[in-house]
């Protein structure tokens, strides 16, 4: 939304348009370097002080035919002065490196949008590729943007005539021309940039001259050319002081472990098999041995979650990283964790199913099977992050219940908070949750299975402690002893211990935050990467004069105390999730409240619009069957 309109008055007389939010959509194909582009263009916009969301798409082929639909990456950004809280449901700037990421985003925008295209790449067989029966910059499809025919290609090309790079490798530097472009027109500086391609290239003196030379070129060109009749400023975000970076959740997720590792005196094992959208916990890890962190990349995830089991057997802060299909590779291991009782931490970090799915996309539809996938009742706690930056506390609080109770904990979070990116306050040491581990080495009166009377948690005893040698298995145990036990007293006395004491941690955890009134018309309750798009419909509805309030959970199991008695101060309640109703599942059958749902499984997160229409259509529909 545009705030005032000002000429700058300097020598190019160009006008400046001040906004307090705008969103950015870089889009071509995957050897494009869209990702790379969106990336510096989040991290300067952080630098400068804007508040931002990002939403990278990436293709799900991982090599996709050139200048194809299937083949387009993307990046967006929404940055801005005020409270970001998405990427934007509708992208302001639309960067269209080929016709098929023009064809792939153009319903995504709105009229007015600004288009800046490839002009060379806008050929009749390339557009022909794409469903295009002629070039749709030139025959009017374009009519409702305000579009700018930049031949990126080219200006690349004529600002490395003197390059020893070869033809193909001049060409993959035209991102960093649509960069600097990009740069111009928003008033962002390139200094991060140029230091970053010094860094990135250091051992290619070719490549960081012709990077440099053609972010400069994309600079100059808006700078120069007459174009573009005005530039976009967007003034620094008022937040809160201290120390920012620009973080993934992915990356929040492995400092918040790192972190909880130091907390809890220990040392931190990653027993890891890659896959997609995990894998970058893995590389993140696998970069900080010096803070006592050692990462193991099995052969298969059976035994990445089978060393995980025998790290924390051993003393260690244990943690597996996993997606769906993983999970259920590891899901006998994770009952033989139940079983003996272990600390361990499973990271599942959610994309499109089934099976292998949509490997690039997110989704939601692992909560049932965290929760109940596994054989007999296995119970176990389930902390999921709201945001990039809420992966770093949440990992914490993983380790901290996984430790304090003595039990496997799911950390579940999805593709969409893995990748997307947001500034993230580098918290002070001193603020972060104390919590000690301690290790049993008392031998009088030591017994493998006796309980801690508020946690029922058992003790933890490193292998090797004199004169506390016990054995642990997958065989049912003996209260207090440990022992193979086939009594079924026994047996039933452990299955409803094991689940209280998953049931106390609910004394444990703070209540769910609810924005808006206590009670009102529909309550929306959300986990997960929905939080910003739940939290801004709510927003908007409360403006319109609904009486909506929005309730988002991390503790999915168990779930906070208020949950059940905030549901019945409420005439709905809407469960909103990227599945087909797993959590309404959950809360219709524990509280046997009548919850509706609002669902999206399309592999993308939801739209505002998208819940404030549905929200409304729900709202009005009550009305009108109560009138």
């Amino acid at each position: 939304m545009s705030t005032a309109n000002e000429s700058n008055g300097g020598a190019t007389g160009r006008d400046v348009e001040v906004r307090e939010m705008i969103a950015v959509r870089f889009a071509g194909d995957s050897g494009d370097g869209m990702q790379l582009t969106g990336d510096q263009f989040t991290t300067t916009a952080a630098l400068v002080g804007n508040d931002l969301a990002t939403l990278p798409d990436f293709p799900a082929e991982i090599r996709a035919p050139a200048g194809t639909l299937a083949g387009v990456s993307g990046f967006q950004i929404q940055f801005g002065s005020l409270d970001i809280l998405t990427p934007g449901d509708r992208p302001d700037v639309l960067v269209a490196m080929n016709p098929a990421a023009l064809k792939a985003n153009l319903g995504d925008l709105v009229p007015g949008a600004m288009i800046f295209v490839n002009t060379d790449a806008f050929d009749k067989r390339a557009c022909e590729k794409v469903g295009f029966t002629a070039n749709p910059v030139e025959d009017g499809t374009l009519a409702a943007f305000r579009v700018f025919q930049v031949a990126f290609t080219t200006i690349t090309r004529r600002a490395l005539e003197d390059s020893p790079l070869t033809t193909r490798e001049k060409d993959r530097c035209k991102n960093f021309f649509a960069l600097g472009l990009m740069y111009w027109v928003f008033g962002r500086p390139m200094d991060h940039t140029l230091q970053w391609i010094q860094k990135k290239f250091a051992k290619n003196a070719d490549v960081v001259a012709a990077n440099t030379a053609v972010l400069k070129a994309g600079y100059a060109y808006g700078e120069t050319t007459e174009t573009f009749a005005t530039t976009f400023q967007v003034a620094p975000a008022v937040i809160k002081p201290g120390t920012y970076r620009h973080v993934t959740g992915n990356q929040a997720t492995a400092f918040g472990f790192i972190s909880a590792a130091k907390l809890a005196g220990a040392e931190l094992f990653l027993g890891s098999y890659p896959i997609t959208p995990a894998s970058d916990i893995l590389h993140e890890l696998s970069r900080h041995k010096r803070y006592g962190v050692r990462t193991f990349q099995a052969e298969d995830e059976i035994a990445a979650v089978a060393a995980a089991i025998g790290a924390a057997y051993g003393g260690a802060i244990a943690l597996t990283t996993t997606s769906g299909p993983g999970v259920a590779l590891k899901a006998e291991a994770v009952g033989l964790a139940v079983m003996t009782e272990l600390p361990l931490v499973i990271a599942d970090i959610q994309r499109g199913g089934p099976s292998t799915g949509l490997p690039t996309k997110t989704e939601q539809a692992d909560l049932l099977q965290v929760m109940f996938g596994r054989n007999g009742e296995a119970p176990l706690p389930i902390v999921a992050p709201t945001t990039p930056g809420d992966c770093f506390d949440a990992a914490i609080e993983a380790v901290r219940l996984a430790t304090k109770y003595m039990t496997p904990v799911f950390f579940l979070s999805d593709g969409y908070i893995a990748n997307g990116a947001e500034p993230w306050r580098i918290p002070d040491v001193d603020t972060l949750p104390s919590f000690e581990v301690s290790y049993r080495t008392e031998v009088e009166g030591f017994r493998p299975y006796e309980r801690n009377p508020e946690t029922l948690a058992r003790p933890w005893v490193k292998p090797g402690t004199p004169g506390l040698e016990h054995r642990i298995g997958g065989l049912e145990k003996a209260d207090g002893t440990g022992n193979v036990s086939y009594d079924p007293k026994n047996h039933e006395k452990m299955i409803h211990l094991r689940q209280e004491k998953v049931d106390r941690i609910a004394d444990d955890i703070p209540d769910a935050e609810i924005y808006g009134d206590d009670a009102g018309d529909l309550l929306l309750i959300g986990w997960g990467g929905t939080y910003g798009a739940l939290r801004a419909a709510t927003m908007h509805l409360r403006r319109r004069g609904h009486k909506v309030s929005h309730m988002h959970l991390r503790h999915l199991n168990p779930l906070p105390k208020n949950v059940e008695p905030t549901m019945r101060r409420f005439g709905q309640v809407v469960a909103a999730e990227l599945n087909m109703g797993q959590l309404r599942t959950v809360l219709r059958a524990k509280f046997l409240i009548d919850v509706k749902a609002l669902n999206k499984v399309q592999g993308q997160p939801f739209k505002v619009w998208e819940l404030v229409d549905r929200v409304e259509a729900m709202l009005a529909a009550k009305q009108e069957k109560t009138a």
